[in-house]
């Protein structure tokens, strides 16, 4: 069971690198874009669409890290107050309604994946990018969060780490 939970706590920072590097990406992408369009009057094809698209992968791949690092947004009042067993199974609902919103989704998110893919569905740009890649991120994104709150809650229930808290590697701002 550790095993799984450290597992999944490594692919989930493994992702949450790689939406640091696809938001850096971006950043990039867009100070060319206005170096061609505004400086050297050239016009732009791919780039308004890679951007688009990877800010978006970035924030789905990403989401399973911020969920280990508890950087949800969330309300943590009533978990302040509890204790013991009654905050143990505030937590662990909580993840179980956050896990089937997550699975739902993921299974949608898949389906959406798959359509394009067999669909040979492109975007309506010059670029026509195919949609299975900017889907994908989705469902990817989506599965990992599903499973890192599997982790959590597993983590939870068998004592492996305190509901509610943040990890202890994580540096938290003053």
């Amino acid at each position: 069971m550790s095993y799984f939970i450290n597992t999944i706590e490594t692919i989930s920072k493994f992702f949450g690198v790689v939406a640091a590097l696809l938001v850096s990406s971006a950043i990039i992408v867009v100070c060319q874009m206005v170096v061609l369009r505004y400086f050297l009057n050239m016009s732009t094809v791919w780039q308004t669409e890679y951007v688009t698209y990877s800010i978006v992968a970035a924030t789905f791949l990403g989401s399973p890290y911020v969920l280990l690092i508890k950087g949800h947004v969330n309300v943590d009042l009533l978990p302040h107050y509890l204790s013991g067993g009654p905050k143990k199974v505030l937590a662990i609902l909580a993840a179980l309604l956050a896990l089937v919103f997550c699975a739902g989704l993921t299974w949608q998110a898949y389906g959406f994946f798959l359509e394009a893919y067999e669909g040979g569905w492109v975007t309506d740009t010059i670029w026509e990018l195919p949609l299975w890649i900017p889907f994908l991120p989705m469902f990817v994104g989506m599965l990992l969060l599903s499973l890192q709150y599997v982790a959590e809650i597993l983590g939870v229930a068998f004592n492996i780490q305190e509901p509610f808290a943040a990890p202890q590697n994580v540096v938290e701002a003053d």
